[in-house]
């Protein structure tokens, strides 16, 4: 029963941290995988899913941007910068403070291919939670 609670909420958590709303889904997990080691590898199947679609939103966030208009903020140049240099796989970076959610946006923006986006999101919020889980004692 502890694993419906833990788990769900893992996603949650991980969803809404990949969001423009603030969040330490880390914790979270690594609360779930200190409680119950033997939830690693569903942990990390939850948390990247939860995170993988957070951001994904705010790549459909910025399909709805219009192409004219040009995003304000200094990562939000950073991040169009660097898609443009490096295309989807900079969504690798997506994890990252401050320019991971800016990277999400500005991939809808820029209408980067959405199967690329979701791959390159899932692949590198992944690598973070499982960075994140061999780190643990």
């Amino acid at each position: 029963m502890q694993d419906l609670v833990t788990l769900p909420t893992l996603f949650l958590s991980s969803f809404l941290a990949a969001t423009l709303l603030p969040g330490g889904s880390e914790v979270v997990l690594v609360a779930v995988i200190l409680r119950e080691p033997a939830l690693l590898w569903p942990a990390l199947g939850w948390a990247t899913l939860g995170n993988t679609l957070g951001g994904f939103s705010s790549y459909l966030l910025g399909r709805l941007l219009p192409q004219r208009k040009r995003p304000p903020a200094a990562a939000a140049r950073k991040a169009r910068h660097w898609l443009r240099r490096l295309g989807a796989p900079a969504l690798l970076l997506s994890w990252a403070p401050v320019v991971g959610d800016a990277l999400c946006v500005a991939a809808g923006w820029l209408r980067v291919n959405a199967l690329a986006v979701l791959l390159f999101l899932a692949l590198g919020k992944f690598l973070r939670y499982w960075a994140v889980s061999q780190a643990l004692p």
